[in-house]
């Protein structure tokens, strides 16, 4: 059975402790097109622990922003991600 490289990776970070690092990567990757410009330029730090999104920025009026839209958010990553790997957002 032939199997694409692209596949093999796919499977591979399935099971690998790899996933949530690689898929932090697309995010921040993504995020200006996710979120804006202004809301990317000022967030600190995007990560994914298990199911959850962690996203730190030191200003307060776009904490309650991003606080009010937890739902999109959850919506718009998992699209970009192309599967429902976020169930939370944590932001800080």
């Amino acid at each position: 059975m032939e199997v694409s490289i692209g596949d093999a990776l796919k499977e591979f970070l399935k099971k690998s402790k790899l996933k949530n690092g690689v898929q932090a990567m697309q995010v921040k990757e993504a995020w200006e097109k996710i979120m804006g410009k202004t809301i990317a330029n000022y967030t600190d730090k995007i990560e994914i622990i298990n199911t959850t999104l962690f996203i730190s920025t030191n200003i307060a009026p776009l904490k309650n922003e991003l606080i009010y839209q937890k739902t999109k958010i959850i919506e718009r990553v998992n699209e970009a991600l192309g599967e429902k790997v976020i169930k939370e957002v944590v932001i800080r």
